[in-house]
C-alpha cells in the first residue's frame, strides 16, 4: 500500500466518535503538510510538543486563554500596521481563519520561516491564496529582523519590519525577543507557558491555534474598549494563572491515581 493510500485508509479507519478524533485529524493535516512541502519535517516535532501541553490544559480554551485573546484583539484594534506572521504549521492548521482575521483587522499576512526556502514560501503563499488570501508577503526578503543571524532574520520591509503589532502564532523564542527589541507589540499563540516566546511576548494565548484563531475573529466585533483592556493587561500574571491551572490538574490526576491504587 503506497503512502497516499495508507494515509487515506488511516483516516477512514478513525470513527468520528473516537475520543482522539480531532487530535488525530490535526496530526494527519500536519503529515500531509510535510508531504506537500508546506510544513518542515521538524514541524512534526513542534506539533507533538504542543499537543502534550494541550493535554495539560484539557484540550479546551480555558479562561486564561479567553482573557489573553481579548487582550490580543485589543492590541490589534489599536494597531496602525498589524501583521500576521505565518509559518508552515500555522498555515496548514488555520489558513482560512488567518485570511478571515487579516481581512477583519486589515492586517498584512507575511510568510516568515525558521527553515527558510523560496520554494516552501511560494507553496505556503499559494496555499493561503487558495483560501482567499491576497497580497501575501514573504518572498521579497528585502529586510532583516535586527539581532538575528541566519536566514530566519529575513523578512518583508512592508510587513514584519515596518509593522507595529505582530501576531506570531507558533513562534520561536529568539525571533520573539528580537521583535520586542525592535519595539514591536508581539502577540503569540503558544501552548507552552514556559517557553521564551510565551515569556517575552506582550500577549501570550496559551491555547491551540485551531481554537485561538476563530476566537480572535469572534472577539473582534465584541471589544469596544481596547485601551481599557490593554491598561489592565498583565501577561506575566496570566501566564502564572495558566501554570497554576496545569499544576492543579496534575495534582488532581496524581491524587486520583493514588486512590485507584488503594
Amino acid at each position: 500500500m503506497n503512502n497516499y493510500l495508507s494515509q487515506k485508509y488511516f483516516i477512514f479507519m478513525i470513527p468520528c466518535n473516537h475520543p482522539r478524533y480531532e487530535s488525530l485529524m490535526l496530526r494527519s493535516r500536519i503529515e500531509e503538510g510535510v508531504k506537500n512541502g508546506i510544513v518542515h519535517p521538524t514541524g512534526l516535532i513542534a506539533h507533538g510538543r504542543g499537543e502534550a501541553f494541550d493535554y495539560l490544559i484539557g484540550e479546551k480554551t480555558q479562561k486564561f486563554a479567553e482573557n489573553a485573546i481579548k487582550a490580543g484583539v485589543a492590541y490589534l484594534k489599536i494597531a496602525e500596521n498589524p501583521v500576521i506572521s505565518v509559518n508552515g504549521n500555522t498555515a496548514i492548521l488555520s489558513a482560512e481563519e488567518i485570511v478571515k482575521l487579516a481581512e477583519k483587522i486589515k492586517a498584512k499576512i507575511e510568510v516568515n520561516l525558521f527553515h527558510r526556502s523560496e520554494k516552501r514560501i511560494k507553496k505556503i503563499i499559494s496555499f493561503l491564496e487558495e483560501k482567499g488570501g491576497k497580497n501575501i508577503l514573504g518572498i521579497e526578503g528585502d529586510a532583516r529582523i535586527k539581532g538575528l543571524s541566519h536566514d530566519r532574520a529575513i523578512c518583508s520591509y512592508d510587513g514584519i519590519y515596518s509593522g507595529d503589532v505582530i501576531l506570531v502564532p507558533l513562534e520561536d523564542g529568539d525571533r520573539c525577543e528580537a521583535l520586542k527589541k525592535m519595539g514591536k507589540v508581539v502577540i503569540t499563540v503558544d501552548l507552552n507557558p514556559l517557553s521564551r516566546t510565551a515569556r517575552n511576548a506582550d500577549v501570550t494565548i496559551v491555547d491551540n491555534v485551531v481554537r485561538a484563531m476563530p476566537a480572535l475573529i469572534k472577539q473582534f466585533e465584541k471589544i469596544k474598549n481596547p485601551e481599557e483592556i490593554i491598561k489592565k493587561w498583565n501577561n506575566e500574571k496570566n501566564l502564572q494563572i495558566a501554570l497554576d491551572f496545569i499544576c492543579s490538574r496534575l495534582r488532581k490526576f496524581y491524587r486520583n491515581y493514588n486512590l485507584n491504587l488503594l
